[in-house]
């Protein structure tokens, strides 16, 4: 086993890793050895294709598809030089205050995370589109929420250069998405920071951990030689993901007893439902996601515009056969959008460890949250028919189509009867808990610093901080949190010993 040496540690390289390696670079311009350890690959910029299969098998783990443990949800999270922030769709909000506020975590004020999201903005060059670059799929969905009386809002986007691909979900292909893999980690690595990839961190000890590199048959080879090593460090930085970040601490031998590891995961599970129109509409170019409607976050759920490629849109209709090809044969009409319930933090939703040691999800969907499943499906069908659509498919439908004609019957023809678990393609893309930040090591894994109670060289700085869901997409508020944890690194790193 090859044996190295820094003074700080960073698993993965998203919103959070990528963060704290910038936010680490002045310790490298000071001489300390800084290090982030990336599972993913670092691609060649050729290999962007935007090819749906083949990017998904180099950007996703499990090509997108881990299913929790009864299968009855999808969970998409990256794996790559950059993290989730190369294969998201580069939305850009900040936490609400009453998000905040319900989250309770002493030490953690408005304020603050506040200032460092703005941070996040600035550098990420985060803005609205341009009105001319917004597709019809976009511009049909704010028409309807305002004739409607919904409220909706523009997506603020973190993009430079975009020249409308849409497959930003598997990685733009004109390098226009400013993620850490754009912005964050080549500054780092500027500074002096070593990224190395292809680096799986497979277990965490006393100031060190674990990790095999093993180069794939694409993306760049890793700066270490392919094998087995121990890396010592002053402080580890865990930044692995709401999934992978939990399972890791379950791997490790830590001195404290954390009952809270690994549970209170929530998910926004979502559904994605799509209207017909009579005529082809501009859908697949231009930015997918650039309106959203949190008109009734205080009932469950969000709806977001969105577009998708066509395996995942044919994977997530209900059925099969005539019309199910019908459908899918007039791609070029349909206007989609997505919604995500907004779940409890509850205890038994968690992540545990397979007997490889590999994680494994068990999420129970309460009522609640199918209730609001259900009941943001007639949202969206009222949307598409005030945008013009001549019929709908919604997963909780009585019938795999609604016809325009139906429309004020929306009520009965979507309902829980059909709703059920198992038969639906549900799915989740904004994981969030399993290290919640807290008051105490009872019902917390780390402190409002993303400190590990009681393991002074111990951090988290990620998704898995959050203590409930966000209410929002997620990524923001990572990098603000994960601003903290590099600041507490920063401040206390003398304090450690080397």
């Amino acid at each position: 086993m090859v044996e190295r040496s820094y003074d700080v540690v960073i698993v993965g390289s998203g919103a959070g890793g990528g963060t704290v390696a910038k936010e680490l670079a002045p310790l490298a311009r000071q001489g300390l050895r800084v290090a982030v350890l990336e599972w993913g690959a670092k691609l060649r910029e050729s290999e962007y294709t935007g090819r749906e299969v083949e990017m998904a098998d180099k950007l996703y783990f499990d090509s997108g598809g881990v299913l929790t443990r009864d299968r009855t949800m999808t969970l998409a999270f990256g794996r790559a030089y950059g993290g989730s922030t190369v294969v998201y769709t580069g939305t850009s909000l900040p936490l609400p205050e009453p998000v905040l506020a319900r989250w309770n975590v002493p030490g953690l004020e408005f304020a603050d995370l506040r200032r460092r999201s703005e941070k996040a903005l600035g550098e990420n060059n985060v803005h609205l589109l341009e009105d001319d670059k917004l597709n019809d799929n976009n511009r049909l969905f704010n028409a309807a929420c305002r004739r409607l009386g919904y409220r909706v809002q523009q997506f603020p986007i973190n993009v430079k250069g975009c020249r409308g691909a849409g497959v930003c979900n598997l990685g733009c292909p004109n390098a226009a998405k400013q993620g850490t893999n754009r912005v964050q980690l080549p500054a780092a690595e500027a500074a002096g920071v070593e990224v190395v990839t292809n680096c799986k961190v497979e277990a965490i000890g006393e100031r060190e951990c674990t990790a095999t590199v093993a180069n794939p048959p694409y993306g760049e080879p890793s700066r270490w030689e392919p094998g087995r090593y121990r890396i010592r460090a002053r402080a580890i930085v865990v930044a692995g993901g709401a999934v992978n970040s939990p399972a890791l601490l379950l791997r490790s031998r830590l001195p404290v007893r954390l009952p809270a590891l690994g549970r209170y995961l929530t998910a926004h599970p979502a559904l994605i439902l799509v209207g017909e129109h009579e005529k082809p509409i501009t859908n697949y170019f231009g930015h997918p996601k650039s309106y959203y409607c949190d008109h009734f976050v205080d009932e469950g759920f969000l709806l977001e515009t969105c577009m998708y490629f066509p395996f995942t849109t044919a994977k997530n209709l209900i059925g099969f056969g005539a019309e199910h090809a019908e459908l899918m044969r007039r791609m070029d009409r349909m206007q989609m959008i997505l919604v995500l319930a907004v779940d409890p933090a509850l205890a038994e939703n968690r992540v545990v460890l397979a007997r490889d040691g590999e994680p494994v999800v068990d999420y129970r969907f309460t009522d609640g949250v199918l209730d609001a499943l259900v009941a943001s499906q007639r949202a969206a069908a009222r949307i598409f028919f005030a945008a013009g659509c001549r019929r709908v498919h919604a997963p909780a439908g009585a019938t795999f189509f609604i016809g325009a004609s139906q429309a004020g019957r929306i009520d009965e023809l979507i309902t829980r009867a059909p709703f059920r678990l198992g038969k639906v393609s549900i799915s989740s893309a904004h994981l969030m808990g399993g290290c919640r930040m807290g008051a105490d090591a009872a019902e917390s894994v780390t402190d409002a610093w993303g400190q590990v109670h009681g393991v002074p060289w111990l951090f988290v700085a990620d998704g898995s901080l959050f203590p409930r869901c966000s209410e929002i997409n997620p990524y923001v508020t990572i990098m603000a949190l994960a601003d903290r944890v590099a600041e507490r690194v920063r401040d206390r790193i003398a304090e450690l010993p080397a």
